[in-house]
């Protein structure tokens, strides 16, 4: 078979046509695909262009690292252009597609650990993407495309599908939650979302979904993860072990046995055709099924050198043409811009009227999901928190916007609001300080650090204790703000509890700058926090700014050497929200 080829744009000499500093920009590269897409895409398939030049001397090699569950169809993609003779500019594409778990890839790009052997990364998700962004040098990795879709759905055996009305019974990911969490009989898993799109964004679509029928919905979603988090694995493939074998009694009454997961719909593709399984059949959400989107990102692209960079283009739009999305169909993916294919929905275990061509209502947003993630982080670990609010004068202050509420009123809140996403195993206190707010000290311990499921003295749990404790909160009239003193004698105070086993953190929340002129001074401060602190046992200091008075760089100083993060917020309403994130980022580094 004669050679397919973009065309030369210079002459080609079968070297490398500058050096790898050289850098190019996603708008050229970008350009080139559509070159290719249009008049030349022409030649290309008629076999127009060929070269008599051996593709073992010219030949330009790529390296991409896929996800493990589309690594097959691009290796098969990338050895049809081996087979047919590929070419960009003339020189044949040598394409070695090498399978890596995505989460691993995105914390070691996040690190400035990216391996520079690969010039492409294909994840399955661009929450992958999101998160090496985040986290790392902004030009790591530059995405320009998505080769392929799934959905997101809940697959179940056959049995418990028909118990729940499959296929014409519809459910919202909140009902379809409940629904395999409330009974015995039926135990739900999935892969651990801490390393699992998949688990990820049907735990966002879950917490979503339960909020848009019930606003005070947290605590339910709280629990609904906790239990999960007993019946997570490792990873996609290890859940489908867990998955009931047959539908005899032993395997329903088999503890370690899942009658429902969790899955994409091309992971329950792959597990139709596999053989030797039962199958599943697969509920779609009627509040719409969340996707894996598997984007295609240049790693380290102003790094790459002319040539690598136009073959990754390359092999993108290659990726995108007729055959390909032939090898990708046939492995259960769906392809961009295409109809839902009928064959590929039967096979995974769809059925209509089951809304498998519906897309989400409401798109899952960024911090919805790291708000889960964070979730998710402290329902799976448990936590023990020591938490430090403001009590000083200021804090009386009106908050703009929201009529009649100062900022303690929407502090208090918002931290109502996160506790109700702590389960009775985390342990939570509650210290408030200003100046001279006991005797001299410019702090108090108001209620002390324990698991919110003990009991409280006078009845109820500790949990209802400290709900009340956080109602309670009042600025004092006239107090300034005692921060120095009270940061090390709560940060000596957590430590002296500290729980082994579980997150164990200094959660600091206030308003202004320190303003005792008889404390110890920040410098001082900061030392003796070097000091204290123990990598064997880690305890960071997660400080909040709130309000437009607030100093966040001072924050960060005195955080960031106990491996915690300073933080600013205008609205107080988003403070736990910030918690959630502070201790998912805290918890990572740990």
């Amino acid at each position: 078979m004669g050679r397919h080829s973009l065309p030369d744009d210079e002459a080609n000499d079968g070297t490398r046509s500058g050096p790898r500093t050289h850098r190019r920009t996603v708008a050229i590269a970008t350009a080139l695909v559509l070159s290719v897409a249009g008049g030349t895409a022409l030649a290309v398939r008629g076999d127009l262009l060929s070269f008599s030049r051996s593709c073992s001397d010219s030949a330009i090699r790529l390296k991409v690292v896929a996800s493990p569950d589309v690594a097959p169809a691009v290796r098969a993609v990338a050895g049809h252009a081996r087979d047919s003779e590929v070419t960009s500019d003339g020189r044949c594409l040598n394409v070695d597609v090498v399978a890596r778990d995505p989460y691993m890839v995105a914390d070691a790009v996040g690190a400035g650990r990216a391996d520079p052997d690969y010039q492409v990364w294909i994840p399955d998700s661009d929450l992958w993407v999101r998160r090496a962004l985040g986290s790392g040098d902004g030009s790591a990795v530059t995405p320009v495309g998505n080769i392929a879709s799934s959905p997101v759905a809940l697959a179940m055996v056959p049995s418990a599908a028909k118990s729940l009305g499959w296929p014409r019974k519809t459910y919202t990911w909140a009902e379809l939650s409940a629904a395999t969490t409330e009974k015995d009989t039926l135990r739900l898993g999935a892969a651990d979302p801490a390393r699992s799109a998949t688990g990820l964004l049907a735990l966002t679509s879950i917490g979503q979904s339960a909020h848009k029928a019930d606003p005070d919905s947290d605590t339910k979603v709280a629990a609904t993860a906790k239990l999960l988090s007993q019946r997570i694995s490792d990873s996609d493939p290890q859940v489908l072990r867990t998955l009931a074998r047959d539908d005899t009694g032993t395997e329903r009454g088999n503890p370690r046995r899942n009658q429902a997961l969790l899955l994409s719909e091309q992971a329950a593709f792959a597990h139709n055709t596999a053989g030797g399984a039962p199958g599943v059949e697969l509920f779609y959400p009627k509040d719409g099924a969340p996707r894996l989107d598997y984007p295609y990102a240049l790693v380290n692209e102003p790094e790459l050198s002319t040539d690598e960079s136009r073959a990754a283009m390359r092999f993108m739009t290659l990726l995108g043409e007729p055959h390909s999305r032939k090898l990708l169909a046939d492995r259960g993916f769906r392809t961009p811009n295409k109809p839902v294919s009928e064959g590929v929905v039967r096979v995974a275990g769809g059925r209509a009227p089951q809304p498998y061509a519906s897309d989400p209502a409401e798109p899952l947003s960024q911090e919805s999901v790291q708000e889960t993630l964070g979730m998710w982080t402290i329902t799976v670990q448990s936590a023990r928190l020591t938490t430090v609010v403001d009590a000083s004068g200021s804090m009386a202050a009106p908050v703009p916007g929201r009529a009649g509420q100062s900022r303690m009123d929407v502090t208090k809140a918002s931290l109502l609001q996160a506790l109700s996403q702590f389960t009775p195993e985390d342990e939570i206190g509650l210290w408030d300080f200003a100046t001279n707010l006991d005797g001299p000290r410019d702090y108090r311990r108001k209620v002390a650090t324990t698991r919110l499921g003990d009991p409280a003295s006078g009845g109820g749990t500790h949990r209802d204790k400290l709900s009340a404790a956080f109602s309670a909160l009042s600025p004092v009239p006239g107090g300034a703000t005692g921060l120095y003193d009270t940061t090390l004698a709560a940060y000596k105070d957590a430590q002296a509890g500290y729980a082994s086993g579980k997150f164990n953190a200094v959660v600091l929340l206030t308003d202004g700058s320190n303003q005792d002129r008889y404390s110890i001074s920040r410098s001082a401060l900061i030392a003796e926090l070097k000091q204290l602190t123990d990598p064997k046992r880690p305890l960071p200091v997660i400080a909040i700014a709130v309000g437009p008075d607030a100093d966040r760089e001072e924050a960060e100083a005195i955080a960031s050497v106990t491996g915690g993060g300073g933080y600013q917020v205008t609205d107080p309403a988003e403070i736990h929200a910030v918690i959630l994130k502070a201790i998912m980022e805290a918890g990572q580094s740990a």
